[in-house]
């Protein structure tokens, strides 16, 4: 059964059908007015307007100066300036000893002992460490008696040669005296023979007796003469031998006491290459000992001032901290050799030394490379490594645009760069944020 509701709702529904349907039909009969091109197709020709004005501003855009507006606040501007400036290199040093001597064995031993530690201050003399060697010490004691025996070989000659002196003193003593004998009895013959006590026969037997015993008395003397100059000379040869025997055997106790290495120079030990019981040749290195009364800078530098640096140039050296108290310094020596695009250079101090400087200490070293002269500078900035010193950005009189202009850059120190074209006094530049910049021709502040 339908209920009376849902007869009601269907009369309703039958009676709205035929008011749309009339509705259509009365509207099918009035005519719709064409509207005009403009209004019809506004959408389309503002959004053609839209895009042509955006090409426009496009083509304008690339054809014109490329603009970039940046913060005041990010960048740093500075006034070139008419200054001193002087050319030096700035750098670390490294501090190191004046002079570090190596310590090498001069006998081959088993090392026994060490004595000295590493980091001990040592005075020359001072034992490092102690060797043994069983065979040299055969070989002096060996040496020992040898020099004992030869000793008193050398003692037996020498006595020997003593009383062989002595008997030739003897000798030329008694020779003398019988020639003086008979120079009294000649003259005695002679005396009488002119008294006529004596014929002239027995005078003439009287003097050539004479002059036989004198003829026979000079070469006596004369071989004895002979004789103790040859005892003298081989006296001075046995005591030759005796001296180079002596050294031998010095030599060789001198050999008993390289068994002790010791300092060469006082300083302080740094390190000790051998452990106990280790076998160690002669001349090996062992041991190095630095020298601490005076102290150098060792540096490298770029092989880009290898042609200016020589010896003898000045330097100064800040110490690090809060002080950053000076100290004089002079090129000492420079290594030619290039090694990863850098040499060596070393430092000595030519004044005062810093208080309680210590090895492996850094130090600023600032090396000049001429006189101060006036020139025209800015300060140094990242500008440099983005242009490559080519052209920067300087400010109008106004101070709110910064246009890129071409400079020129001559020397260069670790503060400062000389401008040779481009700039004068009193213009304004920027010389930091370059990396935010691009290639923009001009900036807006």
């Amino acid at each position: 059964m339908i209920s009376k509701r849902e007869k009601t709702g269907r009369k309703e529904n039958k009676r709205h059908g035929i008011n749309i349907r009339y509705k259509q039909i009365k509207y099918m009969d009035v005519p719709i007015p064409k509207k005009h091109p403009l209004i019809r197709y506004k959408y389309y020709i503002l959004s053609g307007a839209v895009f042509l004005a955006l090409m426009v501003y496009v083509l304008i855009v690339s054809i014109g100066p490329q603009k970039l507006r940046i913060n005041e606040d990010n960048i740093q501007i500075v006034t070139v300036t008419k200054d001193k400036f002087m050319e030096y290199v700035d750098i670390e040093g490294l501090v190191k000893p004046i002079l570090t001597i190596k310590v090498n064995t001069r006998e081959v031993g088993n090392v026994v002992q060490i004595v000295a530690e590493e980091g001990t201050l040592l005075e020359k003399g001072d034992t490092i460490l102690l060797l043994d060697n069983p065979d040299l010490l055969r070989t002096i004691e060996d040496q020992q008696d040898e020099w004992e025996k030869q000793l008193i070989t050398y003692q037996e000659q020498e006595i020997e040669m003593e009383q062989k002196s002595l008997t030739l003193k003897q000798q030329i003593l008694q020779a003398a005296f019988e020639l003086s004998q008979l120079e009294k009895v000649f003259n005695r013959d002679k005396s009488e023979y002119k008294m006529g006590a004596q014929t002239k026969a027995q005078l003439e037997v009287s003097e050539n007796e004479y002059n036989f015993n004198l003829q026979k008395t000079h070469l006596q003397m004369e071989s004895l003469r002979h004789d103790s100059t040859m005892a003298l000379f081989r006296k001075e040869l046995l005591k030759g031998d005796r001296e180079r025997e002596q050294k031998k055997y010095n030599r060789a106790m001198a050999r008993l006491q390289d068994l002790a290495v010791r300092a060469p120079i006082a300083g302080q030990l740094s390190f000790v290459s051998a452990t106990p019981g280790q076998r160690v040749n002669s001349g090996e290195s062992i041991a190095e000992i630095k020298v601490l009364d005076q102290f150098k800078i060792s540096t490298a530098l770029s092989e880009y001032y290898i042609d200016r640096i020589t010896t003898g140039l000045p330097a100064t050296a800040t110490s690090p901290g809060e002080k950053g108290e000076k100290f004089p310094l002079r090129i000492s020596k420079v290594v030619p050799e290039v090694k990863d695009r850098t040499f060596d250079v070393d430092l000595v101090f030519t004044g005062k030394i810093p208080e309680n400087i210590r090895i492996g200490q850094t130090f600023r070293i600032q090396i000049e490379l001429g006189q101060a002269e006036e020139a025209i500078v800015i300060p140094r900035g990242n500008f440099y490594q983005s242009t490559g010193g080519q052209w920067i950005y300087k400010l109008n009189e106004a101070g709110n645009k910064a246009q890129k202009v071409p400079v020129s850059i001559g020397r260069q120190n670790p503060v400062q760069y000389e401008i040779t074209e481009g700039l004068q006094p009193g213009d304004k530049v920027i010389i930091t944020g370059y990396d935010n910049f691009g290639e923009v021709d001009e900036l807006v502040l």
